[in-house]
């Protein structure tokens, strides 16, 4: 059936990868960000990604996996444009209401502000089980995991702050 539907298993992968983005962007615009304070509302974009990777495990492993192919699949997807670039949009809009608020820096590239929220929340989940095992606690209790967002909420504040 894979080669009926597909034509073939990288295909099918690729179709995968970019439903799994699809997936995520759509949860990205159900965000109502524009009645919360600029600093309010970044904190909550950055719970909202790290939720998202917690809760949809499979959007790891697949980028993982996407990323040991050198992102061959995704390069191949006549979507790649739409999968990220509105995220990055929204964050740039939140920037410039947070500079025009004065509580964020001007400056800020919205593409480094998403790759530094994506990177707190995905590497902390993607390598739990390792560091778990080499720091001796268990980084998904809950207790763990919640120091590990606000710790994370408190750098990019202090990175965009005035």
């Amino acid at each position: 059936m894979v080669y009926y539907y597909f034509g073939n298993k990288e295909k099918l992968f690729r179709v995968v990868l970019e439903a799994t983005y699809l997936s995520l962007q759509a949860a990205e615009r159900s965000l109502h960000l524009d009645d919360l304070a600029p600093a309010r509302a970044l904190g909550e974009f950055c719970r909202f990604v790290w939720r998202y990777y917690l809760e949809h495990p499979e959007f790891i492993g697949l980028v993982n996996t996407e990323n040991q192919h050198r992102a061959r699949h995704l390069r191949q997807s006549p979507h790649l444009t739409e999968l990220v670039v509105p995220i990055v949009a929204l964050l740039q809009g939140l920037l410039a209401r947070g500079v025009k608020a004065g509580v964020f820096r001007a400056g800020i590239d919205p593409t480094e502000l998403y790759i530094a929220i994506a990177a707190l929340g995905y590497f902390y989940l993607s390598n739990s089980a390792t560091l778990s095992a080499v720091l001796g606690r268990e980084l998904r209790a809950p207790g763990h995991l919640d120091a590990h967002w606000r710790a994370s909420a408190e750098m990019i504040q202090r990175f965009v702050r005035a």
